[in-house]
């Protein structure tokens, strides 16, 4: 005779993997959620790279395509980062634009070797600059440490740069600028290309937190299966 009922014997694990189960579903979900976000702000980077680029409000939207209008300040010219490109360790090129009844806007001016001998294009007078905004950024626990002295950063920090620089205030934000993607080749500073886009891998993730459910509720199914076919 058997000792209880039979659905007794799974009452304990079914309680004991629910719990698993609504975690592995509920990260799942969260991951479709998050896929949906990204392949939405995607297309949005792609469709404001294709539009032209509009006029520098007083509050851009980060990563906004905008053109400004002003004169570079090679004076105070800093490095930003370091970026290796094959063999070639190389810095970006930092440049405060003046602007009238405005502050200044820190200018990524776009990629230079550290060690070069090929001339640097310094535009003077009144230019017209397109790029997308740069949002301000702390420096991390772990950034290198800057070199204020030597004008060389780490960190997007524009409040500490532009005073390093001895400029009294700057934007908050700056400006990344866009070259033509069939610029002249060596031409120096190169410049972004294009927007810069996050990557979209929540699939990956999607399919590994439902896989872990289903694989979960199929190795509970044949358990479960040769559990109530024992005697008890």
């Amino acid at each position: 005779m058997t000792g209880g009922p039979t659905w007794r014997r799974l009452l304990v694990p079914v309680l004991v993997i629910l719990p698993v189960l609504a975690v592995l579903v509920a990260l799942g979900t969260w991951q479709v959620q998050r896929m949906g976000w990204k392949t939405q702000l995607l297309a949005e980077i792609a469709a404001a790279e294709a539009s032209p680029a509009m006029p520098i409000p007083a509050n851009p939207q980060p990563w906004t395509k905008v053109a400004v209008t002003g004169r570079l300040d090679h004076g105070r010219e800093a490095l930003l980062g370091l970026e290796v490109r094959g063999p070639v360790l190389g810095t970006h090129l930092l440049v405060p634009l003046l602007r009238e009844d405005a502050p200044p806007i820190l200018v990524d001016r776009g990629w230079v070797p550290l060690e070069s001998r090929l001339p640097i294009a310094r535009p003077e007078g009144l230019v017209t600059l397109e790029g997308y905004v740069r949002p301000g950024e702390s420096a991390g626990l772990f950034a290198a440490t800057d070199d204020t002295a030597g004008r060389r950063f780490y960190s997007f920090v524009p409040e500490a740069i532009g005073a390093a620089l001895g400029l009294e205030r700057v934007a908050p934000y700056g400006l990344v600028v866009l070259g033509a993607a069939n610029g002249p080749p060596g031409a120096l500073p190169d410049p972004a290309r294009s927007l810069p886009r996050p990557t979209n891998s929540h699939l990956g993730y999607v399919i590994t937190w439902y896989g872990l459910a289903l694989s979960l509720l199929g190795v509970f199914a044949v358990w479960a299966r040769r559990r109530l076919k024992d005697p008890a």
